[in-house]
């Protein structure tokens, strides 16, 4: 590959020349900067921005750790983090758990290694984590996406899930629905125990809404639309009759709750006349979902794009910190986004 001192040949300056231009270009007469830059374009001379960064100990590269890289919503997490990234000239790099808290820590050791300006991570798993209580004590940042941090020490950028949830409920009992199906897991996500959780909050409360309301969880393997086809099926399989079937069900996240739809088409059950539905996300899907998902809207691009700005001031010295030296934990309100999918039980 072509380097510094190729230039320097190609131009007839100094080694030192050229790196004052690519890197002081203000402090170059305009007579040598124009010959540098005339050598680069010759040359197709591209800087070693990774070499330049590990000699000034620093990083313009922040790490985003996702649970699924395959869910919209951390599509929509991962574009608003690219955009406040780009806004101050750093780049966003992306890996995927998979939902595994081992390749989580691989993730998080590899990525130390490359000398990131710090990592925002959506936890496989609640409580402390040993890999991320060392990144800190090494000095490199951690954001918690989707995730209320356990520790006052770590900044942290996450929706109300329980409210999420009990909106949902709420919801589905305005419309007369006193037997909900939940949908979702594993059950160590938090997410999933703050939406369930929720949802029973709505349910214990349903007396001022016209009589008691029961909860059955149905739970599923991950949080794809395979597992809610799956978790359809077997809902199915437990309540044959229709008569004494749960009138509607809440899914944990839209893939779920288009799986869920997908189960229904197939036997021929009808949403909403027959079982009300309602995801949880609001990802571009629900809303051209062949019958319109209502669903518990997140908002995915603002998470990401906090997340980055709670990071910079950690990398700025700040560590994210209120005036107690406490990690900012923001946390966003959802909303209801009410589609086809749901009506009044029969």
């Amino acid at each position: 590959m072509v380097g510094i001192k190729d230039v320097a040949r190609e131009a007839g300056v100094s080694v030192g020349t050229v790196s004052n231009v690519l890197n002081r270009p203000d402090s170059v007469s305009p007579a040598k900067r124009a010959l540098v830059e005339a050598a680069v374009v010759r040359l197709g001379y591209v800087r070693n921005e990774s070499a330049r960064q590990l000699r000034a100990g620093s990083s313009r590269t922040i790490a985003l750790v996702v649970l699924d890289v395959a869910n919209p919503f951390f599509a929509d997490v991962i574009a608003g983090a690219e955009e406040a990234a780009e806004d101050v000239g750093a780049l966003v790099v992306v890996s995927n758990s998979a939902g595994n808290p081992d390749r989580e820590a691989r993730h998080l050791a590899r990525l130390e290694a490359q000398r990131v300006m710090g990592v925002l991570l959506s936890p496989v798993r609640e409580g402390e984590n040993p890999a991320v209580a060392e990144l800190e004590r090494r000095g490199t940042p951690v954001v918690l996406v989707d995730r209320v941090s356990e520790s006052a020490a770590a900044p942290s950028v996450a929706v109300d899930d329980v409210r999420g949830g009990r909106l949902a409920g709420e919801h589905l009992l305005s419309l007369g629905h006193r037997r909900i199906a939940f949908v979702g897991g594993p059950d160590h996500l938090g997410q999933v125990r703050d939406r369930l959780a929720g949802l029973r909050t709505a349910a214990g409360g349903a007396g001022a809404q016209g009589g008691a309301a029961a909860v059955e969880v149905v739970p599923s393997d991950d949080m794809s639309v395979r597992a809610g086809s799956a978790a359809a099926a077997r809902l199915f399989a437990q309540w044959p009759d229709p008569a004494d079937r749960p009138t509607a069900v809440f899914c944990a996240n839209d893939l779920l709750a288009l799986g869920v739809l997908n189960e229904c088409v197939r036997r021929g059950v009808r949403v909403p006349h027959e079982l009300a539905l309602v995801g949880y996300d609001d990802i571009g899907y629900a809303g051209t979902a062949a019958v319109p998902l209502t669903s518990v809207r997140q908002p995915r691009e603002l998470l990401g794009r906090t997340a980055v700005e709670l990071l910079l001031e950690a990398v700025e010295g700040a560590a994210g910190e209120d005036a107690r030296g406490e990690g900012r934990h923001v946390q966003f309100v959802p909303e209801l986004v009410v589609r086809e999918s749901t009506r009044s039980s029969r």
